[in-house]
């Protein structure tokens, strides 16, 4: 009996190699947690509560986890050059009003 088990389980290590060798040549269609990046919209959703100085920590956490330096730094540029022109903006109408 032990010999015939022994020859029916010689040939299962071939089926179980060929799932291994497919899944490393196919790429998967979701993006793994280090390919993820931050959206537009997240971004900015970031960069304004840096402004105002308010962030959830599950916020801070995936920012740091999934997000680009130089995306924030360009964001807060963005940014910083959008609220002086506003600002300039605002009080040259309160003045000339």
């Amino acid at each position: 009996m032990n010999e015939q088990r022994d020859d029916d389980k010689a040939p299962t290590p071939k089926p179980q190699e060929a799932p291994l060798s497919d899944t490393t040549t196919e790429p998967t269609s979701e993006p793994s947690e280090k390919e993820q990046s931050l959206t537009f919209l997240q971004l900015l959703s970031s960069t304004l509560s840096a402004a105002i100085g308010v962030q959830s920590k599950a916020n801070k956490e995936r920012d740091f986890k999934h997000g680009k330096a130089s995306h924030f730094i360009m964001m807060g540029i963005g940014f910083t050059i959008v609220f002086v022109v506003l600002m300039a903006s605002l009080v040259n109408w309160i003045l000339s009003a």
